[in-house]
């Protein structure tokens, strides 16, 4: 099973297990890393918004254009930003680290 590395708001590292197919809001929520994901991963909000680390950013799938609206609305915004409903763990992304950012903002869109 692939692991994968959460950096709290406290700078810690908490490496956790994570199932192939789930998201890593998913996988945050299973381990009782908070991440608040207050659209439960319809793409309609930023509060689940991570911070890839630069070594693991290059292997991720591209973020759609929804995507990107949504990212625009995160609070801590940076190069490596990602909503962490949108990347889905495979065996690929073993070792994936992302940070969680220091405050969300909630600021939903009507779809």
């Amino acid at each position: 099973m692939p692991k994968m590395v959460f950096v709290l708001t406290d700078g810690t590292e908490k490496e956790v297990e994570a199932q192939n197919g789930l998201s890593v809001l998913e996988v945050a929520h299973k381990n009782d890393i908070e991440i608040e994901g207050a659209c439960e991963g319809s793409l309609a909000c930023s509060t689940c918004h991570v911070i890839v680390d630069p070594e693991c950013f290059g292997i991720l799938d591209e973020a759609s254009e929804d995507e990107e609206d949504m990212l625009d609305l995160a609070f801590g915004l940076t190069q490596t930003s990602r909503l962490g409903c949108q990347i889905k763990i495979s065996d690929a992304l073993d070792g994936l680290k992302v940070k969680l950012p220091a405050a969300t903002r909630n600021m939903s869109v009507d779809k």
